[in-house]
């Protein structure tokens, strides 16, 4: 994934994987001179014994019960290689989706579990360590008898607050504050490189302030987005209730709730259009801005911010923050004081009593089809990893990531990160001054992998075990004044955007740098034991996407530097846009639901990402294995070739199986493609694929040339 750097939370993949268990076979590998292609007629993929017998790893990572060989691996791939697991392994009642991801989510949160049990047990930890932070944070999260004795008063302060509020300065007040308390009202705003000069830190104001997932949920005609209305509706007007408001007025507050979203997500960029940097920077002094959008009054709002010294701010969606003005201007106080109250109780909603989590749940079931509530010590583990990622992840990593395994993984980047010098140097469209440029880039490109060499200091944030939503508030004030010190400091090229746990990874434009957590780097996604093919196929594959990221129709808009800089050359670019669009246009036919097609534009960074990664890292393993068997030389295991084992590896890591509301959701928002398409859509491209498993044209895994993206 890429992230975006202004305050845009990044996505924290709950999910994990299996590596225990798989339905392996104890034959004994053999060696091919060649890669031996498995035929089309998948029921007789038998182990073939040609060539002389070496020593090879056994198939670890591989669940050969897993493989659906009714179905031809030329026909449809991702059966091929799970449907029997996806037959297997049912969505559970309190999840959305599930898959490999899940698995290993499970395995890494009872390991984090124990850590916490530990940690809210030990009540003689020093004070003020982290060990005292995250015991004392996880066991007030678990303390539901004192949580529902509280009810709503560890919030009266801030209510009481907004209660207070008599007229417009009162409100740009509440407005500052809840910047502070990071509830997500009215818009974002924050410290975050500048794109076009990666050497400093500039202020960014985007827009937000919305409850529904993007603007498209708030017009969207059909009969599954106006039942989502409906939730959300019934969910403004039940949360209300609980706050104390009779019914009437309960329902009259969630109209203007409503009313006020409405606007701004009508003023507000559409997913795709979000995706184009050029438009997301606009400069404007804080003069320009005071003359633009005098209700909002920036220059009081920089300046409580303590940023009065801030000469410019980037206004990342101007039209918005014009009607955002307006809505300040014209909206009546009573109705913005409510607006503001949604935001506070809503963005701490799983710190409050039972009913409160209730209702945030029943409204999420609508938008994601899940049928049970997560039980609660996970849904405290996420809150303590996202309130405290950083002590906690200290404790998980002397765990469960070890230096021999860190060193492993950065092998294997140095070579994928080789192979994708060298198809820069021998693509055959781009010209040498782009080519010198992109070559720059990579070789400028940093690596972080497992967890951060300088640790955050969380000495100032005081944690006791009064009350979760105290402590919750508590970091996110804390979180915010360490984001707003970065100003005019210099950049903290040391710092993480996710936490040691987290399974997921991303690139960073404007550092141009990779980012790969321990928790991803643990089987089946990564495992040192397991043989090259499968570690190849599944993390070198993410390692290639991350990579090639920096090289999207994103990424490409940055230079070595990290700035948002044009350096290709004009009939470059063209014919970059030009291939791409056969990407675009490709992922723009598949359609996971009847009249649900996927959004070629929303997913087409994570499509070129997987297709260039996947190409690159394919190149980098047949270099590893002529090293490792000699040059054309083969191990087979399991009757497979390493060429096979490789694109088996990356499709078994890519099954799941999805409630059909969570992919309509992912459809609409996501810039991912739903599963299934990420594993076939780039091995369709590549005649790679074609040649391990002999497919043959007319195959509907096998494209015709004229059809086929070509980019690296």
């Amino acid at each position: 994934m890429t992230k975006r750097t202004t305050l845009q939370a990044c996505a924290v993949a709950a999910g994990l994987a299996l590596a225990t268990g798989c339905a392996t076979s104890s034959q004994t590998p053999q060696t091919a001179a060649t890669p031996t292609p498995a035929p089309t007629a998948t029921a007789s993929l038998a182990p073939t014994t040609t060539g002389s017998a070496t020593t090879a790893q056994e198939g670890v990572g591989i669940n050969l019960a897993d493989l659906d060989r009714s179905v031809a691996p030329c026909e449809d791939f991702y059966r091929f290689s799970g449907g029997n697991w996806l037959k297997n392994n049912p969505v559970p009642s309190y999840a959305s989706r599930w898959g490999p991801r899940n698995l290993l989510s499970d395995r890494i949160q009872l390991q984090l579990r124990q850590i916490l049990d530990e940690a809210a047990a030990n009540r003689s930890a020093a004070k003020g360590s982290n060990l005292q932070k995250v015991g004392d944070f996880y066991a007030a999260a678990m303390d539901t008898v004192a949580i529902e004795k509280a009810g709503i008063t560890p919030l009266k302060p801030e209510l009481d607050r907004i209660a207070a509020i008599k007229d417009l300065k009162g409100v740009q007040d509440e407005i500052i504050r809840q910047k502070f308390l990071q509830t997500g009202s009215f818009f974002r705003a924050g410290v975050e490189v500048d794109e076009k000069k990666s050497t400093q830190y500039t202020i960014g104001f985007n827009q937000g302030g919305i409850t529904l997932p993007n603007r498209d949920y708030y017009f969207k005609q059909d009969a599954r987005t106006e039942a989502i209305r409906g939730a959300y509706r019934k969910y403004l007007t039940n949360m209300f209730g609980l706050l104390g408001d009779d019914q009437a007025t309960a329902q009259k507050n969630a109209a203007a709730v409503e009313r006020i979203e409405t606007r701004l997500a009508k003023a507000s960029r559409a997913p795709v259009e979000l995706r184009d940097p050029q438009a997301n920077y606009n400069k404007l002094t804080v003069a320009e801005l005071q003359k633009r959008y005098p209700t909002l009054n920036p220059q009081r709002l920089l300046s409580a911010l303590q940023l009065g010294a801030a000469k410019e701010v980037n206004v990342g969606q101007p039209a918005f923050f014009e009607e955002l003005d307006k809505v300040l201007q014209t909206e009546p106080v009573g109705d913005l004081k409510t607006y503001l109250r949604w935001h506070l109780v809503r963005s701490v909603s799983a710190g409050l009593p039972k009913a409160y989590v209730e209702e945030t749940f029943r409204y999420n079931q609508i938008l994601a089809g899940t049928k049970q509530q997560l039980t609660r010590w996970k849904r405290m583990l996420a809150a303590t990893d996202g309130t405290l990622g950083e002590a906690f992840g200290q404790l998980y990593v002397d765990k469960a990531f070890s230096p021999a395994a860190k060193q492993k993984a950065l092998d294997m980047l140095a070579n994928i990160k080789a192979s994708m010098a060298e198809h820069i140097q021998t693509n055959t469209w781009m010209s040498e001054p782009t080519k010198a440029e992109a070559l720059k880039k990579l070789n400028a490109l940093k690596v972080k992998i497992g967890y951060p060499d300088k640790w955050k200091d969380y000495s100032a944030l005081k944690i006791s075990r009064e009350s979760l939503v105290r402590n919750l508030l508590a970091a996110r004030e804390w979180d915010y004044r360490q984001d707003l010190k970065k100003y005019g400091g210099p950049i903290d090229r040391n710092e993480w955007g996710m936490t040691p746990p987290t399974i997921n990874a991303y690139y960073n434009p404007p550092m141009n740098e990779i980012v790969f957590p321990a928790g991803y780097l643990q089987p089946p996604f990564f495992d040192p034991n397991a043989d090259d093919a499968v570690n190849y196929g599944a993390i070198g594959g993410v390692m290639g996407h991350e990579m090639t990221h920096g090289f999207d129709d994103q990424g490409r808009q940055y230079d070595a530097a990290g700035n948002l800089r044009d350096w290709w050359t004009p009939s470059d670019a063209a014919e970059f846009t030009k291939r791409a669009a056969v990407v675009g246009r490709q992922y723009s036919a598949f359609s996971p639901l009847d009249s649900v097609f996927v959004n070629g534009k929303l997913t087409m960074g994570e499509n070129l990402a997987d297709f260039a990664g996947l190409t690159v890292v394919y190149k980098a393993l047949q270099k590893q294995l002529d090293k490792q068997y000699g040059v054309g030389k083969r191990p087979l295991i399991d009757g497979f070739t390493p060429e096979q084992r490789f694109f088996l590896s990356w499709a078994q890591l890519r099954r799941s199986n999805i409630r059909p509301e969570a992919l309509r959701q992912q459809i609409l928002t996501d810039p991912h493609s739903p599963d299934q398409y990420r594993t076939i859509g780039p091995l369709m491209n590549m005649p790679q694929f074609y040649e391990a498993f002999g497919c043959q044209p007319g195959q509907k895994m096998v494209r015709a040339d004229d059809d086929r993206a070509k980019i690296w």
